[in-house]
């Protein structure tokens, strides 16, 4: 992409974000719209200045500890899918047996929504970190293992069957054809099970926690502060566009020649 779209795109992007700042301030400050259903921009901004320095919840934590809580669950999950998904998922779509064995498991759990487990993972687990872990884990396990399933069937025949020909065996067809075919697909499952991830943090911090933005999200929600509920919303969303960012910046280093072709 050349550098003058990379700037009219920017343009467009910053120019949609001022129009909807632009509408929110005008709704919030010269209509009828109670506070508690939209608030206005400065009181989401006093809201998050408040939570900055004086702190919220029960011990008074800061945001940032808030977000650092959450942001240690969903990181820490993210790895563990990043280590379990990328490996299950090549190995079973490069050889039919690992297939039949670890595809039924996945398709069995992946239809059901994380809350209707939570509460067996919270009996099997407790109500402390490895239950919220676990259950951000599983939430991004199935998009990353399908991404790199769906990545290595795609791959044409041809290219592995020319690659045995010129003398490579089983081994360095996977790890020198079949792993960089794939790397595209894998990335795209990793950004897919980030989004998902981050979806259900806040139900893993809907039992038993104390700290966390979306726990902080939800215990707003119940006494109504929609101020406070606003400005966790719009953070959530920050942090997960700068996450996913990060995410096809590595893409781009690992994966240069995609598009290219």
């Amino acid at each position: 992409m050349s550098k003058k779209r990379t700037a009219y795109r920017n343009y467009f992007t910053l120019g949609t974000v001022a129009i909807v700042f632009l509408l929110w301030f005008i709704a919030t400050n010269f209509t009828n719209i109670p506070a508690v259903v939209l608030p206005s921009p400065q009181s989401v901004f006093q809201a998050f200045v408040d939570v900055s320095t004086h702190g919220y919840g029960v011990n008074k934590d800061t945001l940032l500890v808030h977000l650092a809580s959450s942001l240690a669950r969903l990181l820490v999950a993210f790895a563990l899918t990043v280590v379990t998904a990328i490996p299950l998922g090549l190995l079973s779509g490069y050889f039919t047996k690992v297939h039949a064995v670890v595809n039924p498991l996945i398709e069995f759990y992946r239809p059901i929504p994380p809350l209707a487990y939570y509460t067996l993972l919270v009996l099997w687990f407790g109500i402390n970190e490895e239950s919220k872990v676990i259950l951000l884990y599983l939430a991004g396990l199935a998009p990353l293992y399908i991404a790199c399933v769906a990545g290595v069937r795609r791959i044409k025949e041809e290219k592995l069957q020319g690659a045995f020909m010129l003398g490579a065996n089983t081994r360095q067809v996977f790890f020198h054809v079949v792993v960089p075919s794939v790397l595209p697909d894998m990335f795209t499952g990793m950004r897919t099970a980030l989004g998902m991830i981050y979806t259900t943090l806040v139900a893993a911090e809907m039992v038993a926690a104390k700290t966390g933005i979306g726990w902080m999200v939800l215990d707003a929600s119940n006494w109504l502060k929609s101020d406070v509920v606003f400005f966790g919303v719009i953070l959530m969303g920050m942090t997960g566009v700068a996450l996913n960012y990060l995410l096809v910046l590595l893409e781009r280093m690992c994966v240069h020649w995609s598009g290219k072709e």
